[in-house]
């Protein structure tokens, strides 16, 4: 008597993509990690939201690109592009049940697709590989200058000797590869401990910490005297010099700030119960990063004004300009010890959520132990930070992408952060909203979600054409 084929909802309850075993290794793995509710799903999510992108890169880049216009584009990306972006990704998560590949494969299979799709999940995690191995060295930095301030201080620091501090770290490879190590070794043990004895935990602690020392320095801030020069530069539309480039930046930042393109969403949504509602979830945590990125904006930005410094000095603003601020202000040093752990725990909180988009395939698809995963997967990110570490001295020269006149003079370490944050990602995300507007109907995404089924309907055309639209935009004005 020939076997019944097994139908699509068994399959997905299995979350089998390569075989029973792998869908009983994946089920296994699953339900042995996941949240314990709302709250730590929602810390770990907004923790993964936040890093350095919101606090190190907003401040800058809203800096470079003219303050409040850089805002409007900002909001407006995150409404058209990375809120529907980031549904898709807790639906499919939700919907497959697993780490990102095997998510996107239970979902295929379920609606009749090509098993080939997860090839989507594998741009993703190359773009996750590639943003945590530069991402780990800059943690890295921050480690170091949060040391800096209790041995050394930034007593009467100026201009000259803020420019001579970080050029000595930039130029010592062996000093730069040490603070990656040490910030790779806190994420891999916290990612080796798992979903709620690990990630959770550690999420549920850091983000009421990054929350209350941010506050504490916009607070003090805002006393010196800046506070209405940063509130005009952040919110007044300026619109001199604003270029098409601008919008694009912007819409690049809300990719980057929020994670959308990574399949950690998908992932995140995978632990999660039927009892956390995803698309509420989904808006909290996008208005707690954009709050937590205008905060870091009033913790910056006061200080910068006050001190007559300039808001466009780019990627260095924090390691070169903010020292000088700290050495002109009673307890300087305090101020400033307190401003790079800030730095170096959103940078965790963030960080081990790329992790773990690299350990759950192993653990879920392979059956590997959550140490050896966590470990091996730090060494490979390890390894591949190195040529970052060498950007900085070494191979200061290098320029890959030299043949592009708008690239030419674009180093090492910026030209991975081109491949990922301009390339892959966007890839990412786009193959994801083609797969989530076409493969799942809007019934499947509102239960998935668990919203209205009108409301499903309109994420489904968004997700269709608008989305995919706005990305292919941004991909070709990132490389014009």
């Amino acid at each position: 008597m020939r076997r019944k084929r097994p139908s699509a909802s068994v399959e997905t309850a299995q979350h089998s993509t390569c075989g029973a075993r792998r869908g009983t290794l994946a089920a296994m793995a699953t339900r042995a990690n996941q949240w314990s509710g709302r709250i730590g799903f929602l810390m770990a999510s907004i923790g993964s939201a936040v890093g350095l992108g919101s606090i190190w890169k907003f401040p800058y880049e809203v800096g470079e690109n003219g303050g409040g216009v850089f805002l409007l584009f900002y909001a407006a990306g995150l409404a058209i592009v990375v809120v529907p972006l980031l549904l898709a990704e807790f639906a499919i998560g939700r919907r497959g049940g697993g780490d990102a590949l095997t998510s996107i494969s239970v979902v295929a299979r379920g609606a009749g697709r090509s098993d080939r799709w997860r090839w989507a999940a594998g741009i993703a995690m190359a773009g996750g590989f590639l943003i945590l191995t530069y991402y780990a060295v800059i943690a890295g930095m921050t480690l170091d200058y949060a040391a800096m301030s209790v041995v050394e201080g930034f007593a009467n620091v100026d201009a000259a000797a803020a420019r001579g501090r970080f050029a000595d770290l930039a130029a010592d490879p062996w000093r730069l590869a040490g603070g990656q190590a040490a910030f790779l070794a806190a994420t891999v043990a916290i990612v080796a401990r798992g979903v709620g004895g690990g990630i959770e935990w550690a999420c549920t602690w850091l983000m009421p910490i990054l929350f209350a020392i941010l506050l504490l320095i916009a607070v003090y801030g805002s006393l010196g005297g800046g506070f209405g020069q940063a509130a005009s530069f952040l919110f007044a539309p300026r619109f001199e010099g604003f270029t098409a480039r601008t919008a694009i930046e912007a819409l690049g930042l809300g990719f980057f700030s929020i994670g959308v393109g990574l399949g950690v969403m998908v992932t995140y949504a995978a632990y999660t119960g039927r009892e956390i509602r995803l698309g509420s979830a989904a808006a909290v945590i996008v208005l707690g990063d954009s709050a937590i990125s205008l905060l870091a904006g009033f913790a910056v930005f006061p200080l910068v004004f006050a001190h007559g410094l300039d808001p466009a000095a780019g990627a260095s603003l924090v390691f070169v300009t903010l020292p000088i601020a700290f050495g002109g202000v009673a307890g300087g040093g305090i101020l400033g010890f307190l401003f790079f752990l800030l730095l170096a725990i959103a940078a965790l909180a963030s960080a081990i959520s790329l992790l773990e988009l690299l350990v759950a395939p192993l653990v879920q698809r392979r059956g590997w132990g959550r140490g050896r995963a966590a470990g091996l997967a730090g060494l490979a990110v390890f390894a591949g930070g190195l040529p970052t570490v060498l950007s900085f001295n070494r191979w200061q020269g290098v320029r890959p992408l030299g043949f592009l006149p708008a690239w030419s003079d674009a180093g090492l370490f910026e030209t991975i952060d081109l491949l990922a944050s301009n390339l892959l990602l966007p890839a990412a995300g786009f193959a994801f909203a083609i797969f989530a507007g076409f493969a799942m109907t809007p019934d499947v995404i509102a239960g998935a979600l668990g919203i209205a089924p009108r409301r499903a309907r309109q994420l489904a055309l968004v997700l269709r054409w608008v989305a995919p639209a706005a990305i292919l935009v941004l991909f070709v004005a990132g490389f014009a």
